[in-house]
């Protein structure tokens, strides 16, 4: 790796890092975290509002046993639902609540608010440029 490389590469690391420290400390304000936003926002996505538990592990960068934890308590608070495949028994579903829906469109306000904090400082060419790239 070239050292421009390696310090875009490092930035790159650097400004997630603090993108989630200041978008985690935004969401308390909802009673969660970034990655429970996340699983809220990919099963929102979803036409049913529900998708296997090992689906949405990958979708939000956690094994099948963090993805678990993450989601018992989210269960409890009543954002979210397990539910049995219809098909497969061993298949885990996770459906979005009600209450996961409104605490989703909620925070999603403040999603918006925070990530354009942080690329207010971009002009429209550098921000177009970045969206290219992703």
């Amino acid at each position: 790796m070239s050292d421009m490389s390696s310090n875009i590469f490092l930035s790159l690391v650097q400004f997630s890092g603090d993108a989630l420290k200041r978008m985690d400390a935004n969401l308390g304000i909802h009673g969660i975290s970034f990655t429970e936003y996340q699983v809220l926002h990919h099963l929102s996505l979803s036409p049913t509002s529900t998708m296997p538990r090992i689906e949405l592990a990958r979708c939000v960068g956690l094994t099948a046993s963090g993805v678990t934890r993450l989601l018992a308590p989210m269960e409890k608070m009543g954002m979210v639902v397990k539910e049995s495949h219809p098909r497969d028994a061993r298949m885990s579903l996770v459906k979005l609540s009600e209450a996961g829906e409104r605490i989703y469109s909620e925070s999603s306000t403040t999603v918006a608010h925070v990530a354009s904090g942080f690329l207010d400082s971009l002009s429209k060419v550098q921000r177009e440029a970045l969206a290219r790239l992703f």
